[in-house]
């Protein structure tokens, strides 16, 4: 899958880089190993949902990180866990201890079921 597949309801939310030192500007954080992580996520829809996480490593073609569609239910993967909540409208991923193998863009996106398939941007 290519940055131009990506469904279109994909946001470039951001690009995670982890170094010697912290620091963060817009649409890109760069952290010491081990530190933690959340990288914010907020919908809007009446709908229910299904919210995704991919990442995309240097070099690599986008790929399925989680993904989940029930309320409070949890998604996890390679050491990051995200959370939907309905009554904030959020799923932001968090990481307790990030590596330098962590280092990747990532991208939030919402699908909401309906009769044809059809998606929704955020």
């Amino acid at each position: 899958m290519t940055a131009a597949s990506l469904p279109a309801t994909c946001s470039r939310l951001t690009e995670l880089n982890i170094t010697n030192s912290g620091t963060q500007t817009e649409g890109q954080v760069s952290l010491s190993e081990e530190a933690s992580v959340t990288i914010n996520c907020t919908y809007t829809t009446t709908l229910y949902p299904t919210l995704l996480w991919y990442v995309q490593y240097p070099e690599e073609d986008p790929q399925l990180l989680l993904s989940v569609s029930r309320d409070q239910e949890k998604g996890s993967n390679k050491g990051f866990e995200a959370t939907l909540d309905s009554k904030s409208k959020s799923f932001h991923l968090e990481k307790g201890s990030v590596q330098a193998s962590d280092s990747a863009v990532y991208y939030c996106a919402l699908m909401t079921g309906t009769a044809g398939g059809a998606e929704r941007k955020l």
